[in-house]
């Protein structure tokens, strides 16, 4: 079955469940590393979607350095900033930028969009309503490019 951009979009509203404190982000990326060659669509907002999902390689760097970036700009003893539609067989994670949160949780109405969306749907643009930061874009970029 061919999954269109309705799909994602559905699955993007979809029902979420954030990753609270650190030690369940730690969790929750050994279930994506053990799953990393399942399809991953790698997308940041901003950027053009991917139209193939990244290999299992990138998808364990983009891990390791999403992490990093995390706990480096997002100095809370929580982390409540990544969020999966499941925490055992996750299939969509919004990843928010600790610098553009507003009220990611949805309690205002209308929530930020996330930095980063990891995804097995094949991704539809979504326009972030600002102009995504040049060291952002660098970040992605040299993730990409770097050894």
């Amino acid at each position: 079955m061919t999954e269109t951009p309705h799909d994602f979009l559905e699955a993007y509203r979809g029902r979420f469940v954030s990753l609270l404190k650190w030690t369940d982000l730690d969790a929750f990326w050994q279930v994506l590393r053990r799953d990393a060659g399942a399809g991953w669509y790698l997308y940041a907002l901003g950027e053009n979607p991917p139209a193939q999902p990244t290999a299992e390689p990138q998808v364990a760097k983009f891990i390791d350095e999403i992490d990093a970036l995390l706990r480096h700009d997002h100095r809370e003893d929580y982390c409540a900033i990544v969020y999966t539609d499941s925490k055992t067989e996750p299939r969509f994670v919004k990843i928010y930028d600790p610098h553009r949160l507003g009220s990611s949780c949805g309690a205002s109405g209308d929530p930020p969009l996330p930095g980063w969306i990891m995804c097995r749907i094949p991704p539809t643009a979504l326009a972030p309503g600002w102009p995504v930061a040049e060291n952002r874009r660098r970040w992605w970029q040299q993730l990409w490019t770097s050894g």
